[in-house]
């Protein structure tokens, strides 16, 4: 990654920081604003741009030879916040806060040195130790008190707070990706805009898991479909609407391999305004189907082109634990969605370590929004 002093630097979008000390009226992450002192590489549309024509028609994809204006990279940055810190990372570990608690688990991407090993590390809560790789089924083990499943936590957007549940899984997992929160406030600016436009906004989520993103859309008023493999992660995804008191949205919870979904949603006609995918590196549907993410996504994406409505918003892709860079993702949406109009960002997801300038990249993305005139 280029340094924030030299041209074509990366852009950085971050969230305002906080204290160690734990605030209930700070928000979990307030509202996003730009640094001054970087730079992004903007590259304008070229001259013979179209706008979304009648291509979701055609039975497979094809290459186009129109590009989107490019916003790359945009570096996404979360802060250490009430509800949320990065600690400390080093030895293919992090060490995290999520609330009251103190988490130790897995982290690939973390192959330095830890920075204070001797302090912040004896205050885990809980620790998870995989039995193969950070994916991998392990165990949480609690040093001190034996912790319950779930605890509560919240994020504050442009709507106030939105309650959900912290959760310790079998997979290191903890039922929240804090930096997902860049997603969050853009899609609830997104939705709230179109709202106030009198536009619906119906929006798809993927692989939506325990459903955060799909109860921020669904609160900022989108009509909302949220479809995952598991049976599991529907159900605290309903835990979550509950916690959130959102019982009253529109949202459907659907247990359904998204591929096979996206097919049956094209022979239906159907199609929405906002498509949000966050597939895994590998994973099963609910009758076997596997999913690769190498093998499978270039078809999703081309589902989701074609799912696309004729007055869309956005279309946003992340990527987590994959070898690869952001280019790879942002090649493919640039080849999918080159003649939608528009523009495309694509960059990285990353977090702030609190009390230090070590930056911990989570996870690749690609988001396309449409242009103004088509929503």
């Amino acid at each position: 990654m280029a340094q924030n002093h030299k041209k074509n630097a990366p852009t950085r979008t971050k969230t305002n920081s906080a204290s160690g000390i734990r605030n209930p009226n700070e928000d979990f992450n307030p509202v996003l604003k730009q640094t001054d002192h970087t730079k992004p590489i903007e590259r304008p549309a070229p001259a013979n741009s179209s706008n979304i024509d009648d291509s979701a028609q055609r039975p497979g994809r094809q290459a186009t030879s129109v590009r989107l204006p490019e916003t790359v990279p945009l570096i996404l940055e979360t802060n250490s916040n009430s509800e949320y810190a990065l600690l400390d990372s080093g030895k293919g570990r992090k060490l995290e806060r999520y609330g009251p608690y103190v988490i130790d688990r897995p982290e690939a991407q973390a192959f330095w040195q830890c920075e204070d090993e001797s302090r912040n590390w004896q205050k885990a809560d809980a620790i998870f130790n995989s039995e193969k790789d950070e994916e991998g089924m392990g165990r949480w083990k609690f040093p001190k008190t034996p912790l319950g499943e779930t605890w509560p936590l919240y994020w504050n957007g442009t709507q106030g707070r939105l309650d959900y549940y912290g959760r310790f899984t079998s997979f290191r997992h903890v039922g929240v990706f804090p930096e997902q929160a860049a997603h969050w406030q853009f899609i609830e600016d997104q939705i709230i805009a179109r709202t106030k436009q009198s536009k619906p906004a119906k929006l798809l989520n993927l692989f939506g898991y325990t459903g955060i993103a799909s109860l921020v859309a669904a609160r900022a008023g989108a009509s909302v479909t949220h479809v995952d493999a598991s049976k599991k992660a529907i159900g605290w995804a309903r835990e979550n609407q509950q916690l959130a008191n959102l019982q009253d949205k529109p949202v459907r919870w659907i247990c359904d391999d998204a591929v096979k979904f996206c097919e049956r949603e094209l022979r239906r006609g159907n199609q929405y305004d906002a498509i949000i995918l966050d597939p895994p590196k590998y994973g099963r549907g609910p009758k076997g189907e596997v999913w690769h993410l190498f093998e499978s996504l270039p078809h999703i994406v081309d589902l989701c082109r074609k799912l696309v409505s004729k007055e869309p918003a956005f279309v946003i892709l992340t990527s987590y634990s994959i070898r690869s860079s952001f280019y790879a993702i942002h090649e493919l949406m640039q080849e999918v969605f080159g003649d939608c109009g528009g523009k495309l960002q694509s960059g990285e997801l990353i977090l702030k370590t609190l009390d230090s300038k070590r930056l911990l990249s989570t996870s690749l993305f690609s988001r396309w929004i449409a242009s103004q005139d088509k929503r």
